[in-house]
C-alpha cells in the first residue's frame, strides 16, 4: 500500500499552466460541480421502495428489480459524492495557488492530463504507482 507521503525532490517552481488554462480548468471544474450536485439531487428525489419481497409471491421479481435499482442508486450517489469532493478539492487548490502540482512528488502535472482530468491530484507517474499499490 502506498502511503500519502511526498516522494522525490520538491519542485517549487510555478505551475506551467497559463492564466487562460487555469480559467478554462476552473470553469470546467465549476461545471462539473454543478453537474454532480444536480445528479445527487436527482438521485435523492427518487423514492426508495420499502416493501420486502415475500418468497413465492408473484411480484417477487419486481421487488428484486427494485432492490437492484436501489443498490445502483446508492452506488451512483457514492461515486458522485466522491467526484464532487475531488472537484471541490481541485477548486480549493486553484484558490490557494497549489493547483497543477502532484500531491506526492510536487512536480507539475502535465497540462494535457489536467485538460482531461482537471481534478487530478497526481502526475501520471505517481498515479500509476498509487494504482499499482492497490
Amino acid at each position: 500500500m502506498v502511503k500519502n507521503q511526498i516522494i522525490g525532490d520538491r519542485d517549487t517552481r510555478p505551475s506551467p499552466l497559463s492564466s487562460e488554462d487555469l480559467a478554462v480548468l476552473r470553469d470546467d471544474l465549476r461545471e462539473q460541480r454543478l453537474f454532480r450536485e444536480d445528479q445527487l439531487r436527482q438521485i435523492a428525489a427518487v423514492p426508495a421502495r420499502t416493501d420486502e419481497a415475500v418468497p413465492g409471491r408473484a411480484d417477487e421479481p419486481v421487488r428484486r428489480r427494485s432492490a437492484a435499482q436501489t443498490e445502483v442508486r446508492v452506488k451512483l450517489a457514492a461515486s458522485a459524492r466522491m467526484v464532487l469532493a475531488d472537484v471541490e478539492a481541485a477548486l480549493d487548490r486553484i484558490a490557494e495557488g497549489r493547483y497543477g502540482r502532484c500531491q506526492l512528488c510536487r512536480r507539475a502535472i502535465d497540462r494535457d492530463r489536467l485538460m482531461i482530468v482537471p481534478q487530478a491530484r497526481y502526475c501520471a507517474r505517481c498515479q500509476q504507482v498509487r494504482e499499482a499499490g492497490r
